[in-house]
């Protein structure tokens, strides 16, 4: 299926001022959808509040707009230009919600702009914690029990501890965990402030529960393909992009992962996402291996950014393409160049992502870490083994001397992370305890630390030399 004749030009938005939970990820996103909706011969508008991102340039779009992200200047940006369709997976949060409110209010319907790369329908059904549940239910599988509040008045009858998750919100915002009634209420009463549609959703505590994503982008002849697997370090309970993550998953056996790639497969059908890219989280039990779907974001995320990155799949190019009418065998691959976007990547290395935190710019915050993001970014580090990869993003992210920082160092381990990881953070330790004087290593003791990922000048700081001495 070719692209699609019955549109000539597209309404790009853009995610507007970088926030905690929203950076220059959706700008990447923006500048990879515009450059192939280009090529294809379609004309662009671009709508973003922030002069500061790289897809307001010259050159990127054909006519770009530097307006508020809000119901009223995007529908005169609408109204001047009359596009035919209007995307708005890759501007993030911002973008869905205000691509909703723009349907309701019955502006595009007016105006006959057309949503593309995620309908109404599939926007409601993921972002609406309700609409979401019975979605998920359909296909036969579960999502921790749950109750929707939108009025204090319903809180009698729910348990604690439980996990408050507003509607339509960006990075966890309004939400948390809960141990009292007190807290309950006071965490609901802020989540029905935050949620534009005044909801929220408290559930069962599935804290402590190993965390996993799954990329996946499906197009209109319901080809799906699973992009990216990434693994949480930090078990449910810590926000996703304020986690230590690693790709591909690291520590299920194959006859789960296999569970997992076809409930990722049948929840993107049951929310309708079929001209597009998502991301879809889930909790697994390590003792009984039971599985709950958490949410999905039916767009491009932040995690398609590391999953493009750390596959060189390029999904937000992929779901540009997809929203424009192409199918997944009409793509080429550019990293191949000779494989379509149907076939799904493979990795032979490991790539981990560490978060990025700027609590010394914020004397009086709490560091404690829950469902709320409070990373400002985040460092990615390549290798050969999860060890090497680990070191690497923890080394990239440059910290001050002395930051007090989560995941500091070696010895800063949470103690309910995965066995599998202690013990290769363990090794590490072991490695570097092991290191007497630069002396007494010889060649394949250096070949060893190397390949385990250890710098000149942690070796040199073991062996208690300058790092000059150790090169």
């Amino acid at each position: 299926m070719p692209r699609r004749s019955d549109l000539e030009s597209i309404c790009i938005l853009g995610s507007g001022p970088i926030v905690i939970g929203q950076a220059a990820e959706f700008d990447y996103a923006g500048c990879q959808a515009l450059k192939v909706l280009r090529q294809d011969g379609f004309r662009t508008i671009v709508v973003n509040s922030n002069p500061a991102t790289i897809m307001t340039d010259p050159g990127f779009a054909d006519r770009t707009y530097l307006e508020p992200l809000d119901l009223e200047g995007v529908a005169d940006v609408l109204r001047r230009e009359r596009p035919d369709a209007l995307l708005p997976t890759m501007g993030g949060q911002t973008a869905l919600n205000l691509a909703r409110e723009l349907a309701t209010s019955g502006t595009l319907a007016e105006l006959g702009v057309e949503l593309i790369g995620a309908d109404l329908e599939a926007i409601e059904r993921a972002e609406d914690r309700q609409l979401f549940k019975r979605a998920v239910e359909s296909c036969g599988l579960r999502v921790p029990r749950s109750t929707i509040v939108t009025d204090l008045a319903q809180l009698d009858e729910i348990a604690v501890p439980a996990v408050v998750r507003p509607a339509f919100t960006l990075g966890g915002h309004g939400g948390g965990f809960v141990q009292t009634r007190e807290e309950l209420r006071r965490q609901v009463e802020l989540g029905l402030a935050e949620s534009p549609i005044g909801q929220v959703l408290v559930e069962e505590s599935v804290r402590g529960w190993d965390e996993f994503e799954l990329e996946v982008v499906r197009d209109r002849v319901d080809n799906v393909v699973i992009v990216c697997s990434i693994e949480n370090l930090d078990p449910m309970g810590v926000h996703t992009g304020d986690s230590v993550t690693v790709a591909p998953q690291m520590t299920l056996p194959d006859e789960a992962y296999q569970e997992l790639r076809d409930a990722a497969a049948a929840v993107i059908r049951a929310v309708g996402v079929d001209t597009g890219g998502s991301n879809i989280q889930f909790a697994r039990s390590r003792e009984t291996g039971e599985v709950r779907v958490i949410e999905m974001n039916p767009r491009v995320s932040r995690s398609s950014a590391l999953a493009s990155k750390a596959t060189g799949y390029p999904i937000a190019k992929v779901a540009a393409k997809l929203a424009v009418g192409y199918t997944l065998d009409e793509i080429p691959n550019d990293l191949t160049g000779t494989t379509p976007a149907s076939f799904e990547p493979t990795l032979d290395y490991v790539v981990v992502k560490f978060p990025r935190f700027a609590f010394e710019k914020f004397p009086g915050a709490d560091r404690t870490l829950g469902t709320q993001m409070k990373s400002v970014g985040e460092a990615m580090g390549i290798g050969r083994t999860f060890a090497e990869a680990f070191l690497k993003a923890m080394r990239s992210r440059e910290l001050d001397a002395g930051a007090a920082t989560p995941w500091q160092t070696l010895d800063d381990v949470p103690g309910d992370v995965h066995p599998f990881f202690r013990e290769e953070i363990a090794r590490i330790r072991e490695a570097l305890a092991g290191i007497g004087s630069l002396e007494e290593l010889g060649a394949s003791d250096w070949l060893r630390l190397k390949r385990l990922g250890l710098s000149d000048a942690e070796i040199a700081a073991a062996a208690g030399v300058s790092e000059e001495a150790a090169r």
